[in-house]
């Protein structure tokens, strides 16, 4: 129960952080903040944790956790490592995935079709996050895998956001049909594309995602 409130502590933040409630820079008191969410301060500081992974928030010792929004390149640079990634780890799932883990492939695809009927893009999200972990752990090495999750979870506050965007939802849909046909036929090639260029392809939307802190913070 704990985990699951610096969960949502931590979403809320990042939206906070999104909409320009929390500016670059800014310090985010502990204090404060576990009295608005009327935690104690360890699932505060779990949250924060979690930010800090993400790079939305540096932690300093002795002064405290501080709002830290990247740079495009920084972004950009994130985005192109994980796609690389994330199309070796299709590849190789294309050769080793069993027949349950296709079956979770298509009912997490099933439940991302909801969350688009229902316009609910966090539903969406959670739903896609377990997309990806499928295939990560299908490609059958676990330090590939490890790799992938760790750079998935320090991308998840823009992933997550991404699929605001219009059209983004419907989009990404498209694409993970794809890829579960590349991986239920085999094609390691095809599968590694598709994979690569599902990820690729939000780095065209990190401009849009930049704009939108730059403008919240105005």
């Amino acid at each position: 129960m704990e985990q699951r409130r610096a969960d949502t502590i931590a979403e809320e933040l990042e939206e906070r952080i999104f909409d320009g409630t929390f500016a670059n820079g800014d310090r985010l008191d502990e204090v404060r903040l576990a009295d608005q969410f009327g935690v104690s301060r360890t699932p505060l500081r779990e949250a924060l944790q979690r930010l800090s992974r993400s790079g939305l928030v540096e932690l300093i010792p002795r002064r405290g956790a501080f709002v830290r929004q990247p740079g495009p390149v920084e972004l950009l640079e994130l985005f192109e490592a994980m796609a690389e990634i994330e199309g070796v780890c299709g590849r190789l799932a294309s050769k080793r995935i069993t027949d349950a883990a296709l079956a979770d492939l298509h009912d997490a695809n099933r439940r991302c079709m909801a969350a688009i009927e229902a316009q609910d893009p966090d539903a969406y999200y959670r739903e896609n996050e377990r997309f990806h972990m499928i295939i990560y752990q299908q490609s059958g090495n676990s330090f590939l895998a490890g790799e992938a999750q760790a750079l998935h979870r320090r991308l998840k506050p823009f992933r997550r956001h991404q699929l605001r965007l219009r059209g983004r939802m419907a989009q990404s849909m498209r694409e993970h049909e794809a890829i579960v046909e590349a991986l239920e036929q085999g094609q390691a090639d095809v599968a590694m594309q598709a994979l690569r260029a599902h990820v690729a392809i939000q780095v065209e939307h990190v401009h849009s995602l930049m704009a939108s802190l730059k403008s919240a913070a105005e």
